[in-house]
């Protein structure tokens, strides 16, 4: 995984397999996992130099280790039936999770009763629950998400939380655009913390400590390198091949499945599973129909610091109607410190800022706006990455599956977050969608 001229196949006409795997994510890992198993001959293309995907580290000179991507695991995750040897490489951790609401205080996640509603006072309080009532009679018939949620907390309350603003932080739009399936799929939590009987149960019950039923756990301190290595091997060991930094040209139909053309070599094989995403599948198949489907551009600050945060919680999202930056994790209080100085990373999605410049500097602006880290906060790097996840518009699902759908008439079997446009927040969750979509042995 160091060296991906390591994994590269020798320049020949043709190279013959079974199956060949678009993407070296963890869809792409696990879709090998599975097919070898079955017998298959399987080589596994990506035009990164790494596997893992968008899960991908930085690492500074003075000893300081970020990344892009999910940081958290569990020891129970379907994902280590394929890659047992994970699991002595994660780091147990025990994190927490806050917020930064509209009233710029640093609160429970997702929805503080405290904070976002008794702290309302009196009257705040009132039109809380009118807003509610009201949506409940008036409002509904859904088309979006804002619809959904507003449904359900009122308008009022989504708006004073901040959740209406973090949404459109999140998938990149605002959330009158976002699409209402997915809202259904993955925003339930809000009928549950809408829920009378919950509300009540919370308010007038005391707070029970339940334990987990598994273990949260990260990735290695060095990085994602030193962890997706190990599934790397136990792949080779079984026969997978990999070829990395691979610039793919075109692939063509055959009498006997399909040719994929790349800079140095020919592949063939009777199949192909894409995890790549839609618009990349369409490009090389070549058949001049395209979705036009968008996805987000991502990018992440690195920063070091020294003095007082303003926080206790290793995870912040932004609920405040400020400021471009939508999730911090600081790393330090995983791993530890460096050289005395704590370190985290923030996520920024790319729209009303467009640079790692632009960026940095509206996070400090925010940052010392709310009180939060005061003291000598340094830029240690950043990362641009494309394609981060896809963007959930209304309509788009459709065109997804249409566009799926074509695929797949021609040949291509597309499946996970990106190649099955899946909103995948975990590696449990990618890992089940694969096993669904292709079996498991």
């Amino acid at each position: 995984m160091d060296d991906a001229s390591h994994h590269s196949l020798p320049m020949s006409a043709v190279q013959q397999f079974d199956i060949i795997v678009l993407g070296a994510g963890i869809s792409g890992l696990v879709a090998a996992s599975i097919l070898s198993a079955q017998g298959n001959r399987v080589i596994v293309v990506d035009e990164y130099d790494h596997v893992g995907g968008n899960h991908i580290d930085w690492s500074s000179d003075e000893g300081y280790t970020f990344d892009v991507g999910s940081l958290i695991f569990q020891d129970d995750s379907p994902l280590l039936r394929h890659f047992p040897e994970l699991l002595e490489r994660y780091v147990p951790i025990k994190p927490t999770w806050g917020r930064l609401n509209p009233q710029g205080k640093i609160t429970v996640y997702p929805i503080s009763i405290r904070d976002d509603i008794l702290g309302a006072g009196p009257i705040g309080v009132v039109r809380i629950f009118v807003s509610v009532l009201y949506a409940r009679i008036f409002c509904r018939r859904m088309a979006n998400a804002r619809d959904f949620a507003r449904y359900w907390i009122g308008a009022y309350l989504l708006h004073r939380s901040g959740l209406g603003t973090y949404m459109k932080r999140f998938y990149g739009i605002c959330a009158e655009e976002i699409d209402l399936d997915l809202a259904r799929k993955r925003m339930l939590w809000i009928a549950e913390y809408a829920s009378l009987m919950n509300l009540l149960r919370r308010l007038l019950k005391r707070k029970r400590s339940i334990a987990p039923k598994n273990r949260q756990m990260a990735r290695p301190r060095e990085g994602f390198a030193a962890l997706y290595g190990a599934a790397l091997s136990r792949l080779e060991s079984c026969g997978v091949v990999f070829k990395l930094s691979a610039s793919i040209h075109q692939v063509h139909k055959t009498d006997r499945g399909y040719e994929m053309s790349l800079d140095n070599t020919s592949l063939a094989a009777a199949r192909i599973i894409s995890t790549v995403p839609i618009e990349v599948a369409e490009r090389i198949c070549g058949n001049g129909k395209t979705s036009g489907l968008k996805t987000i551009t991502l990018i992440t600050l690195y920063f070091s610091f020294a003095g007082d945060r303003g926080f206790p919680q290793s995870i912040i999202y932004n609920f405040s109607h400020e400021g471009s930056w939508k999730r911090l994790t600081v790393y330090s209080d995983f791993y530890g410190r460096v050289a005395e100085r704590e370190y985290f990373a923030v996520e920024v999605i790319a729209g009303v800022v467009t640079s790692a410049e632009q960026a940095e500097a509206d996070f400090r602006h925010h940052a010392c706006a709310n009180g939060l880290f005061k003291g000598d906060l340094s830029l240690e790097g950043s990362q641009v990455l494309t394609n981060a996840y896809p963007i959930y518009s209304k309509g788009a699902a459709q065109i997804a599956a249409d566009a799926i759908a074509r695929l797949r008439t021609f040949g291509i079997e597309s499946i996970g977050r990106q190649g099955g446009f899946n909103y995948q927040p975990t590696a449990r969750v990618s890992t089940i969608d694969v096993e669904t979509a292709i079996g498991n042995p």
